[in-house]
């Protein structure tokens, strides 16, 4: 199921050309923002924007590929700690953001959206290699 009017639903966000892989019933996208290394946005394939909406075994699978997603940026990154957002405010639609916390971190104890900061936006080589740095890692077997 789709909603027409649903930026997540219609492919506008996240920006396809930011793709990293296909987990099943989510798909996986580096954020736009690189500001903090490795912000990952993984969103749920059919729209809903509850969990309560998700069949147990939905709820259950999605969980499980927010996990590997989360784990595979922490190995990547060698993140001190991961940081998960499900919010759906602005969004209307499940996705989390998956933010792995280094130990450069210019604020440490508070959340990324309270961090003051210019957007680092990859382009060319540099999406292109941050992109494929994590597709490798994520598609291999759960």
């Amino acid at each position: 199921m789709t909603d027409p009017s649903c930026n997540a639903c219609t492919g506008t966000w996240p920006r396809q050309d930011h793709f990293i892989a296909d987990l099943g019933l989510s798909k996986v996208y580096l954020h736009d923002d690189q500001f903090f290394s490795g912000w990952t946005v993984v969103v749920f394939q059919r729209h809903a924007t509850e969990l309560f909406e998700l069949a147990l075994t939905e709820r259950f699978q999605l969980i499980e590929e927010v996990n590997h997603a989360a784990k595979t940026l922490a190995e990547v990154y060698q993140a001190r700690k991961m940081n998960y957002e499900l919010l759906g405010n602005q969004l209307p639609h499940i996705h989390w953001h998956i933010i792995p916390r280094l130990v450069s971190d210019p604020a440490p104890l508070e959340p990324v959206w309270r961090v003051p900061h210019s957007p680092l936006l990859l382009t060319g080589a540099a999406l292109h290699e941050a992109i494929t740095r994590l597709a490798g890692p994520l598609r291999i077997a759960r």
